[in-house]
């Protein structure tokens, strides 16, 4: 239904260094790589982020968060110890989450600008 994201930040620099580092676990990659924009994903871009002198303001409240899709539970820890490592704030390590189903294991992290993202993979380990 979807076929891509936008969002806005204030530094693409610092954004290219935390989502290289986040979304390399998950098997994504930078595609699109431009001063004032950045293309992320598989085998086309799904995510752009572009630099905005107004992104989102951080708003847990919004409900507004954006969840990728991990090949392994393995992948869903790496995602969240990155993200803690590229400057990334902890909104929930890596584990099952059964009141989200059997085998929701997820991680949750909020970037540099304030976005909530989360890591999912459904593979029963």
């Amino acid at each position: 239904m979807i076929d891509h994201v936008s969002i806005g930040v204030r530094d693409v620099a610092r954004a290219k260094k935390f989502y290289d580092a986040v979304l390399a676990p998950l098997g994504y990659s930078c595609l699109s790589d431009g001063p004032t924009s950045l293309g992320y994903g598989k085998d086309a871009v799904a995510l752009w982020i572009g630099q905005s002198s107004r992104p989102v303001p951080e708003d847990t409240a919004s409900g507004l968060h954006f969840c990728f899709s991990a090949p392994t539970r393995k992948s869903v820890a790496a995602f969240h110890e990155a993200a803690m490592n590229a400057g990334g704030r902890d909104n929930g390590p890596a584990g099952l989450r059964a009141d989200y189903g059997d085998n929701y294991y997820a991680a949750f992290a909020v970037d540099p600008d304030g976005y909530r993202l989360e890591a999912y993979c459904a593979a029963a380990e």
